[in-house]
């Protein structure tokens, strides 16, 4: 924003501030201004889309302690006793603009100098390029001041979102509310994974008039599933399967994601921490499809029949003499 703007708003009103306001409550103040007068809880509403870029203005000074000390002082220039002339000594009424700048960058009372609203003389400094120069000109080696930095885009802010595993595999949209009270809608894309960050681009606080808003960062977080986990793009679960099914083989049921079931083949002699692979069945990302992946886990019966006794029995007598634990007691000696 042009400094000359400085001259004419007081933001501090604009606000409902006191100039003495700290960072706190000038925050607070404009995010409740912010609710009221938003364009969108007003539609068609000319004067509070108006008043609420005004909030804006205000807000993106005042936030800033580089700015708001700069305006600070423009303001003191603005009010008490300093008359601004456009000669030098000569013009009418009291102390010429040369000396308020003078004093403000050091140069000593009536020497120094000049400062008038034409841009003729070689001693002669514009006074439009002067106060173009405010909030952003550079002063080295007694160069005059340069132009402004322009309007400042607004700043990001980050939200946070909570959802169920089975949206985030599948995508889903979510209602969010923005910094100033609005609220906006968006779609979570499918395959999103816990702690990801997405970025909805003009979404952030605004931006002075003719910048761009800031971003809205939108951090996901994923609530567990009970029987399904994540790696990668794959999906993960313990089968648990009887001693006889691994012994055996058989043909067992796995759970899927849409709610439905796949059948898996468990080869005979299969081993508890075997992984059986499911094609394709697992999360459908834009970075491409997963599988399923179930790990085996056999399961002990905690109470045998005598029948059953008796067969693990006639079992454990067939293994007398093996030791499934040798090999690894010799690799543990190496």
């Amino acid at each position: 924003m042009a400094s000359q703007d400085w001259f004419e708003k007081d933001f501090y009103a604009i606000l409902g501030v006191d100039a003495d306001a700290d960072d706190k409550l000038i925050k607070s103040t404009y995010r409740k201004l912010a609710r009221e007068w938003h364009p969108d809880s007003k539609p068609g509403d000319a004067a509070a889309e108006k008043k609420f870029k005004e909030i804006g203005e205000a807000y993106a000074v005042l936030s800033d302690p580089e700015q708001r000390q700069q305006y600070d002082a423009v303001r003191a220039m603005s009010r008490g006793g300093a008359r601004f002339t456009a000669g030098g000594p000569g013009g009418a009424g009291g102390a010429g603009f040369e000396d308020v700048f003078a004093q403000m960058f050091g140069g000593g009372g009536g020497g120094g100098a000049r400062f008038s609203t034409s841009g003729g003389g070689a001693q002669g400094i514009n006074l439009e390029d002067l106060l173009g120069g405010f909030g952003g000109g550079q002063y080295a080696g007694g160069s005059p001041f340069q132009a402004t930095r322009g309007p400042r885009p607004g700043r990001d802010v980050e939200a946070r979102t909570t959802i169920d595993f089975m949206q985030a595999a599948s995508g889903d949209t979510v209602t969010l509310q923005t910094p100033e009270g609005g609220r906006v809608t968006t779609r979570i894309p499918a395959g999103v994974k816990d702690g990801q960050k997405i970025r909805l681009r003009g979404k952030g606080l605004p931006g002075d008039p003719g910048a761009r808003n800031g971003d809205l960062m939108l951090v996901v977080t994923v609530r567990p599933h009970p029987v399904f986990g994540r790696d990668g793009n794959n999906l993960t679960l313990d089968l648990p399967v009887t001693f006889a099914e691994a012994a055996l083989g058989a043909t067992v049921a796995v759970p899927t994601l849409d709610g439905g079931t796949v059948k898996v083949r468990v080869a005979p002699g299969t081993p508890s921490g075997r992984v059986l692979r499911v094609k394709g069945r697992g999360i459908q990302a834009k970075s491409g499809t997963g599988d399923l992946l179930a790990k085996v886990s056999i399961v002990v019966p905690q109470r045998l029949s005598d029948a059953a006794r008796e067969a693990v029995e006639a079992l454990a007598a067939e293994e007398d003499g093996t030791d499934p634990r040798a090999e690894l007691l010799e690799r543990a000696r190496e």
